[in-house]
């Protein structure tokens, strides 16, 4: 059966004892500098730094006392690693991180300290799968795939159903777009519950697949994707591209330029910490690709998890 309102709604009740219900703020010189009225749903500020923990927190208390003992198992090395770690830690079972050795330290040590057990591998996508398929052999682990999962995915959308419960009157839902587990999510929950409300997402230019996935009808996969917003790297999956189909108004690029401008507007201005994921709907704006002015737009700010020794408006970590 296909994921309905009820699902996110239940998802909701789930994870209410275990999840932050995240502030929504504004700002004005951001208003003044887009031309309209945003409200900033600070997914930042959600546990682990990411809204990942919405979705990781849904799929494992979802799971029979049966399947959770065997544990979870995920390859990541980014947010779901770090979310499914500390889900899995309150639910008191073992999670399994395939992760490549050449991931940041800080990432390691941070799935480190939820509980997570890694395995390293390198550098590829098949050493991940493959090492993944190993590691459930040896334990029995469930896999908890970052976004094309149900349970997932009705997780991810209890972000945008807490921002309309708090701003039902809004013309347009934005949010960054990768695997599309929250933006699938997002767009039942606006849908479902305000049917006026438009979902459109934000793209890295040179990560575009999903963009080009919409306009072809069919799922185009990312082909050696370059951008800063390196959260928004996956391409979208069975479960959540028809979602997006049916319920995401489009899907606009931004460029590098924009989404750095944005993160460093943000922070200076609002002194909202955000990574440069959650940078690309406000590189949206900015670039003005889409006329939105005067609307009153909610934008999911994904994740505030930044190394600071690399901040990318520094000219030589430009990519």
């Amino acid at each position: 059966m296909p994921l309905t309102l009820n699902d996110i709604l239940a998802a909701a009740e789930r994870i209410r004892p275990y999840i932050h219900r995240t502030p929504v703020l504004t700002c004005e010189s951001l208003n003044q500098k887009v031309g309209a009225k945003l409200f900033l749903k600070c997914e930042n500020l959600q546990k682990v730094g990411a809204f990942k923990f919405r979705g990781a927190t849904n799929a494992v208390f979802s799971l029979s006392a049966t399947q959770a003992a065997r544990g979870v198992v995920a390859h990541s090395s980014g947010n779901h690693a770090q979310a499914l770690a500390l889900a899995a830690r309150m639910r008191g079972i073992p999670a399994y991180i395939v992760m490549p050795h050449t991931a940041p330290q800080v990432k390691k040590e941070a799935v480190q300290g939820y509980g997570g057990q890694i395995t390293f591998c390198e550098p590829t996508l098949e050493a991940r799968e493959n090492t993944k398929t190993e590691v459930i052999a040896r334990t029995g682990a469930i896999e908890i795939h970052p976004y094309n999962n149900e349970m997932v995915i009705a997780g991810q959308g209890t972000a945008a159903l807490e921002l309309l419960q708090e701003v039902p009157d809004l013309d347009i839902i934005l949010t960054p777009v990768g695997g599309g587990g929250l933006l699938s999510g997002t767009a039942i929950a606006a849908t479902e519950t305000h049917p006026n409300v438009r979902v459109i997402a934000a793209e890295p230019e040179q990560a575009d697949d999903a963009y080009r996935s919409l306009q072809a009808g069919t799922i185009l996969p990312s082909h050696n994707p370059k951008t800063i917003a390196d959260g928004l790297l996956t391409s979208l999956g069975t479960l959540t591209f028809p979602i997006i189909r049916a319920r995401v108004e489009q899907i606009v690029t931004v460029s590098e330029t924009a989404i750095i401008e944005a993160m460093r507007f943000t922070w200076e201005r609002a002194k909202i910490i955000i990574e440069p994921s959650a940078a690309v709907p406000l590189g949206l704006l900015f670039e003005r690709k889409i006329d939105l002015t005067g609307k009153r737009i909610g934008i999911i700010l994904s994740g505030g998890n930044v190394d600071l020794t690399k901040l990318p408006w520094q000219a030589e970590t430009h990519p």
